[in-house]
């Protein structure tokens, strides 16, 4: 019960969230009214349209982005024709004149003496909730992305309807509070009729606030009292962090298993393995089953092509998968996306053929196979024996020879003969060298505002606009944009040629996961380290002179360190315009 619990204290405190402030005054516009015939009917119309942009974002993923801003249009439209009808009462008898014979119809048939104007508030209430989800702090964001990646369930809409009811509360106490001081202030006509178009005024001023996004961006700089920071209090203290950024990004890689087994140690069972139903298509291979599998030993893996900790990875499952193919080993790649770009099956194919992956590659676009396994990280690999029961599981990079083991171990019980002693040796290079974990005191970091950290440019992050940034000065792990950018949710795109990265850093080696513009024009780039050309230790997609070109979506090697590592300062200039920037890694 404590996350529904959290839910709705979150949902509560969405009435003093500075973007929540231009909505205001279309609750207490109507707060001289009875309850029950307009505050309720308004409630409820907020919490339906809250609910449907909710349950979209959660099922429908990126395209409900551009559903909900079409949705915004419309509500500030309509609410600023109330915000007129405020200031001019002979506007608003004609105007809802067709919403008031359409109420008494329905009075009429319902046989109550409901206001006649009842699907007035309504209407104002649905459109009103529009405004209102944009509000949500992180304690929605946690929500919606827990259903995007696990499938909208009973939890999901329990978190949900507990939000809604949260901010439906404090809504409605702020409605009947109101009401009294509405009533209070309405002693005199005069004094109603000016509150009245001051409410008319306060509704325009909102609408203009909203438009011009300062109901998200002026607003939330000048609050000192936004719920972001009390939402996030409340998710420390109610459910502390774990070691892991499941339900935000790529994962802290936790290994689970302890001590190292033996060819002849009991591997417990973990349960049945689920269905691999619900990829949208197969790679390498007709579609596979669970079912067709039995009699088969299973390698189960979850990657993404951007994944540095997958890359790295894949050298060993690919050398597994030819080892005991005529063993009885089957490996499955789950490629199941990070970035929307990861999303193409084409540029899934491309990297397939750049990695030389010739075992089958289910494309879990719907994350319908990473649900069935209620799987979290990138990468995890899910050893499954012939019987088709789970019997181990290993999440992140390392620990290969136990996990060879393991397979060894499960093909002999499966009755295979010749199973091949011995652990493979794997030369990689490139990107799929191991990384120095030892020396790496770099975190991953990603460039998109939704999970930004450590970024120092001059007046931070302007979200969805393009605007103008300036070097900061960058202790380790700090980093600043230069130029024109816009930064979006998952990326940062350089508008106009000559921009360039910052970041300080200590590592062997340094990636960018980046992409062309949608054109798929060329991106001409150079590095430099420290001020200077990288010379020896350029990555695989620089040269001695740090130049380099951005052809397609995916991570670049742009630094490998030959000598000891240290902290550097590391910049990459773009020489075109158009390119996309999503995160860097290190090893």
């Amino acid at each position: 019960m404590i996350l529904p619990l959290l839910a709705y204290l979150a949902g509560v405190l969405t009435i003093v969230s500075p973007c929540i402030l231009p909505v205001i005054p279309f609750v207490l516009a109507r707060a001289d009214r009875p309850f029950l015939s307009n505050g309720l009917p308004m409630l409820i119309g907020m919490a339906l349209s809250f609910a449907v942009v909710a349950t979209l974002a959660s099922v429908a993923g990126g395209w409900v982005v551009s559903a909900n801003q079409y949705g915004r249009s419309v509500a500030l439209v309509l609410l600023a024709l109330f915000g007129l009808t405020l200031l001019f009462p002979s506007l608003a008898d004609r105007l809802m004149r067709p919403l008031v014979s359409v109420g008494a119809r329905l009075t009429e048939s319902a046989g109550q003496g409901c206001e006649r104007a009842f699907l007035t508030p309504l209407l104002l209430g649905v459109a009103t909730g529009f405004l209102w989800a944009p509000c949500a702090g992180p304690v929605l964001g946690l929500i919606l992305t827990g259903a995007a990646l696990k499938g909208a369930n009973f939890q999901t809409t329990l978190l949900l309807l507990a939000y809604a009811a949260g901010a439906a509360t404090s809504l409605a106490l702020a409605l009947l509070i109101g009401g009294r001081v509405f009533a209070a202030m309405k002693r005199s006509i005069v004094t109603g009729e000016w509150t009245r178009r001051g409410l008319g005024a306060a509704v325009l001023v909102g609408v203009g606030a909203i438009a011009l996004g300062l109901d998200t961006g002026l607003l939330t700089n000048l609050s000192v009292a936004g719920t972001n920071s009390l939402e996030q209090g409340l998710l420390d203290k109610l459910r502390p962090r774990e070691n892991t950024t499941a339900m935000t990004g790529r994962p802290s890689m936790t290994m689970t298993m302890q001590g190292k087994p033996s060819e002849t140690q009991a591997l417990p069972s973990e349960g049945p393995a689920p269905a691999l139903d619900g990829a949208t298509q197969w790679l390498n291979s007709p579609p596979l089953t669970t079912e067709g599998l039995k009699g088969k030993v299973v390698l189960v893996d979850f990657w993404t092509y951007s994944c540095i900790n997958c890359l790295r990875s894949i050298p060993y499952i690919r050398a597994w998968a030819e080892k005991y193919r005529d063993h009885g080993l089957v490996v499955i790649g789950v490629h199941a996306p990070e970035f929307a770009f990861e999303r193409n099956a084409d540029n899934v194919r491309a990297a397939i053929a750049t990695l030389k992956i010739g075992y089958p590659v289910a494309i879990d676009n719907e994350y319908a196979i990473w649900r069935a396994f209620e799987n979290e990280y990138w990468p995890a690999h899910y050893f499954i024996d012939a019987a088709g029961k789970i019997r181990h599981h290993h999440f992140g990079e390392g620990e290969y020879d136990e996990s060879e083991r393991i397979i060894q171990q499960l093909l002999n019980e499966a009755g295979n003969t010749d199973v091949p002693n011995g652990i493979v040796a794997v030369n990689a290079s490139g990107a799929e060298a191991a990384s120095i974990s030892d020396q790496v005191n770099s975190p991953e970091t990603y460039v998109g505002y939704n999970r930004i950290d450590r970024f120092v440019s001059p007046g931070g992050v302007v979200q969805d606009k393009d605007n103008t940034y300036a070097a900061g000065t960058p202790t380790l792990n700090d980093w600043s944009l230069t130029g024109n950018w816009t930064i979006g949710d998952e990326r940062a795109m350089l508008n106009v040629s000559g921009g360039s990265i910052v970041y300080r850093f200590h590592a062997r080696d340094l990636h960018l996961v980046l992409g062309p513009a949608p054109d798929g024009k060329p991106i001409r780039f150079r590095v430099t380290i420290d001020g200077k050309p990288p010379t020896d230790a350029h990555g695989v997609d620089t040269d001695a002179d740090g130049n380099g070109v951005v052809t397609g979506q995916r991570l670049y090697q742009l630094i490998r360190n030959t000598g000891a590592v240290a902290d550097h300062t590391f910049e990459i200039r773009f020489l075109d315009a158009g390119v996309n920037a999503y995160a860097f890694t290190f090893g």
